[in-house]
């Protein structure tokens, strides 16, 4: 659930991911945008990458700090009917790359990789269109561990029994490769009714949400304790609630900061919090 920029008079505020929350800087986005569809979709050392979901081919970046403000170059292809966008750190190379992947019914993948020399370029990686990538419906950043992006998809097996299998899909931001990994042993229920992919410490971890028999609302996290071996992933924890939480994102040290709606009287607004768990 990417941060939703429509408003023309929205502002940015960052703050401490610690327990004062104090404020870091705060800035005004210093463009309207076309449509109430703009979001972030990523940030790295502090850039953040915009795109405008109204045009799927408006992407910016922006420099908070510098107060720069840039429009990207259009990509190669035309209007796909889905376009995944993620944005992440090129350490090799000391540079930034906007990474989109469309497609259209019936058809293959297309890839385009847009770094700091101001072009887009094709990548000679189509993925097959039987294979579905998730996008983010949660407030966690897109994890980038070890050079790698990571994504939920899954993937329809058998032209019979249509039987989808979920797996994680990544993609090395240096090597612009796309690889595969499985995902650990759990019973995928209707209970389970969030599945995403986070960064814990720098491993990567996958988290299941829903609600429980007796302990009402519960995030199970699970950490892959060895980049690539899918048999080192390891139920670390489990964090009952006792309603429904977004998460939000883990802290350097590992805690959980997570996000709920506070139910008042139908008079006043809602309101929201936000929770600091150490795990």
């Amino acid at each position: 659930m990417p941060l939703n920029l429509g408003s023309t008079n929205r502002s940015i505020c960052t703050v401490a991911l610690d327990r004062t929350f104090d404020t870091i800087s705060e800035g005004r986005i210093p463009y309207i945008f076309s449509s109430n569809f703009a979001q972030i979709v990523g940030s790295c050392n502090g850039l953040l990458c915009i795109a405008d979901y109204g045009n799927v081919r408006d992407i910016y970046l922006w420099n908070p700090s510098l107060r720069k403000f840039k429009k990207l170059p259009h990509p190669c292809l035309s209007r796909p009917s889905f376009a995944l966008l993620r944005f992440a750190y090129h350490s090799q190379n000391n540079d930034y790359k906007v990474v989109r992947i469309s497609s259209s019914p019936l058809s293959l993948h297309e890839i385009e990789v847009y770094t700091c020399l101001d072009s887009w370029r094709r990548v000679g990686f189509n993925l097959k269109p039987d294979l579905k990538f998730f996008d983010k419906d949660h407030f966690l950043p897109t994890p980038l561990v070890s050079g790698a992006l990571h994504w939920m998809a899954v993937m329809r097996e058998g032209e019979e029994n249509h039987k989808d299998k979920n797996m994680i899909m990544s993609f090395d931001v240096n090597s612009e490769v796309f690889g595969k990994l499985a995902l650990p042993h759990v019973s995928i229920d209707a209970d389970n009714l969030h599945r995403c992919l986070a960064s814990f410490k720098g491993k990567l971890a996958f988290i299941t949400s829903g609600h429980g028999e007796q302990i009402g609302f519960r995030h199970s996290i699970w950490v892959m304790r060895e980049c690539g071996v899918v048999e080192s992933w390891n139920k670390l924890f489990v964090v009952p609630f006792p309603q429904q939480t977004d998460c939000i994102a883990f802290t350097e040290y590992g805690s959980l900061l997570t996000f709920c709606f506070i139910h008042s009287s139908p008079l006043e607004m809602q309101k929201y919090k936000l929770l600091l768990i150490d795990a």
